[in-house]
């Protein structure tokens, strides 16, 4: 039987192998318009490696004995056999840290392998057609091919330093791939914006990693500290460490999610995403569906046994969560770019998902919290896909416009991108029987259930009311940009090229059907979902033992949908029935639209309070670092002067001179015996 252990490094290594050979393409003339077959075969490949693994986790009986049950890890500690080290370090107090390069698959990583691969590789198979005749075409699929590797090692990285790897190679390839069209400054700023903004976050996550090593070295029944930073022994001493020291234990929390605020683009450090669009739109799809906004509520759901042990903090998640999906929501409602419309919706429902996740610190078992969490971040992986694959096709097509006031009625000239963006809408405005309906819906279960803790109890009532709101806004200003793109009467700019081809239609259908169909599949009536999330042994550990299955909340569902139906009835009377409407209500709102209109002026408001200030302590410093250096300057040139004007000529390597030197001396010296001696 086939060792299913030895999928794991090729499910990581196949798309760096395809980065390599997209580079390597692009530097011979004669295969440079082939650079995109490696990225597609291994994209593939990886995949296909992926899926295997994922459906053999759950049955899978490790040879170690000494493994959690349901973990698949390469390579396997056998009997005199060593682990592959990656670096080891010896500290000042005599503590070693090693660091292994060791891949660990459970059922959280593979249900985030199914969506980074599957949906990675059609993205990878539109941008054929996408990006065709581009000058950076082999540059484009190399660096996909790279954030594919860096996403999927970050997801199965057994120990925080691995996953922190992964964490940053998918920062610096968002930087490559928002910044492609370098020689815009739009682009290249929202490049720089985008890698800054998450730094702050990612110095938060190191400290945090950092804080856990820390504590575990008072263990006295932890000998050997060299593998501290592994997942499951922070998760074994998980306890000990929030009894002894409770403050720095939440503090390690904290940082940790701090990290994944600015990687998931929460509030406040959720401003680089809606610029991020600037990249090509199969770079935002990737980006917004499969790989690197996910990464933080991965990582959350990955730490639950350390986030269970600390209710305040869980909170202090869903806070924050049911805030950036508000904000988000509210903001989306006026924004006449496409894409930015969509980017805010991926900002909001990311919020839903740390919603989700922070709902564990109701008393609600951590099981249904992270199961709605990632069920959310699944569905929401394909309809989000779809949307922004569609509006790439509408750009495309519109000869690069994307603002919503310069074109109307395409679904006349594009008639298969407006059924996929049509199907990517109802997912993610919940629309009964849609993908986007079943997961919402465990969202708002899981919060309406910890609203019953009676410690924490009001204030999950309060996100929940929140919540509810939010998704009345998502379902109207998802379908206000269906009916501005595609209903009306036909109008197009000027240059537009109305086309559909094979290389994009067939990604928008696949995706599409998986919006549709995948929520309904997953989970109302199989619960395959929640049996095989829930039998994750992170999940079993923090909930000890138990098992919670989701039930279907029929009260809660009828309500939900009906926000959802009165959200996308509100669009199609504004923007069909009575298209004049909308601006004479615009004009009546007053503070609110223009709050929302130009996004609550937050960019504005960090640019006073933070990026002028620091440019002028910036310009502070570079002023003192010149007057210094002119100091030291002067200084220094006074003997170096000398050495040139008066040393350096008397030293010239002629005989003659100084021979003339030493008649003229000689001279000298007799002129003044003769003159002054007496």
């Amino acid at each position: 039987m086939f060792d299913v252990t030895y999928l794991l490094p090729l499910v990581v290594l196949c798309p760096l192998l395809g980065a390599v050979l997209c580079a390597a393409f692009g530097e011979v003339k004669e295969l440079r318009r082939f650079a995109h077959w490696p990225a597609l075969v291994f994209a593939a490949l990886s995949c296909v490696c992926a899926v295997t693994a994922a459906v053999n986790v759950p049955d899978y009986q490790p040879r170690l004995a000494t493994a959690p049950l349901s973990y698949i890890t390469f390579p396997y500690q056998e009997t005199g056999a060593d682990r592959i080290d990656w670096f080891a370090v010896t500290t000042g107090s005599g503590s070693r840290l090693r660091v292994e390069l060791s891949l660990t698959a459970d059922n959280l990583s593979g249900v985030m392998l199914l969506g980074v691969t599957f949906i990675g590789f059609w993205i990878v198979v539109f941008s054929v057609g996408y990006m065709k005749g581009s000058p950076g075409f082999p540059r484009y699929f190399a660096v996909v091919s790279l954030f594919l590797a860096s996403m999927t090692l970050l997801v199965l990285a057994d120990n925080f330093i691995l996953m922190f790897a992964g964490w940053e190679g998918v920062g610096l390839c968002s930087y490559l791939l928002v910044g492609y069209w370098h020689h815009k400054p739009s682009a290249a700023d929202a490049a720089r914006k985008a890698f800054l903004v998450t730094r702050l976050g990612d110095v938060g996550l190191i400290l945090g990693i950092g804080m856990l090593w820390y504590m575990q070295q008072t263990f006295a029944d932890l000998t050997d500290h060299s593998n501290a930073l592994d997942y499951t022994v922070a998760f074994h001493y998980a306890r000990q460490m929030a009894d002894q020291n409770p403050a720095m234990f939440t503090a390690a929390c904290l940082l940790i999610f701090l990290g994944c605020v600015g990687k998931s683009a929460q509030f406040p450090l959720y401003v680089w995403l809606p610029d991020a669009m600037e990249g090509p739109t199969p770079v935002s799809a990737l980006i917004h569906a499969a790989t690197m906004v996910t990464a933080g509520v991965y990582l959350l759901a990955r730490c639950t046994p350390l986030v269970a042990l600390v209710p305040g903090v869980q909170v202090t998640v869903a806070c924050v969560g049911a805030a950036t999906a508000f904000i988000a929501g509210f903001i989306a409602l006026t924004q006449t770019d496409l894409k930015r419309v969509l980017a805010y919706s991926t900002v909001s429902q990311l919020g839903f998902m740390f919603l989700a996740v922070g709902s564990g610190g109701g008393g609600v078992l951590q099981t249904v919290a992270v199961t709605a969490a990632i069920f959310h971040l699944f569905t929401h992986a394909f309809f989000k896909a779809v949307l922004f694959l569609s509006a790439g096709s509408v750009m495309h097509a519109m000869h690069d416009h994307i603002d919503m006031r310069d074109f109307s009625g395409l679904r006349k000239v594009l008639p298969v991108t407006h059924l996929t963006f049509l199907c990517g809408a109802v997912a993610l405005a919940g629309v009964p029987i849609f993908s986007g309906f079943w997961s919402k819906d465990m969202v708002l279960e899981a919060a309406l259930r910890a609203g019953e803790s009676p410690r924490f109890g009001p204030v999950y009532m309060v996100l929940f009311g929140v919540a509810l709101v939010t998704a009345l806004m998502t379902a109207f200003y998802t379908f206000r940009a269906y009916f501005r793109t595609f209903w009306g009467e036909l109008r197009m700019p000027e240059g537009a090229h109305p086309h559909e081809t094979w290389t994009m239609n067939v990604p928008l259908i696949v995706l599409a059907v998986g919006a549709v169909a995948v929520g309904v599949v997953a989970e109302p009536f199989t619960h395959w979902f929640s049996h095989y999330l829930g039998a994750a042994p992170i999940l079993k550990a923090s909930d000890g033992g138990r098992v919670a299955e989701h039930h279907l909340n029929w009260p809660l569902m009828g309500g939900s949908a009906a926000v959802a139906l009165a959200g996308v009835g509100l669009a199609y009377y504004l923007y069909v029935v009575k298209p004049a409407a909308p601006a004479k209500l615009a004009s009546g709102m007053g503070s609110p639209y223009y709050l929302s209109l130009n996004r609550l002026y937050m960019d504005e408001i960090y640019n006073v309070l933070f990026v002028q200030p620091l440019t002028l302590l910036a310009g502070l410093c570079k002023l003192i670092e010149a007057v210094v250096f002119d100091l030291v300057r002067l200084v220094a040139s006074v003997p170096r002067y000398l050495g040139d004007v008066v040393l350096r000529p008397l030293q010239n390597g002629l005989v003659q001179f100084y021979a003339l030197a030493m008649v003229m001396g000689v001279a000298a010296f007799v002129g003044y015996l003769v003159l002054f001696a007496k």
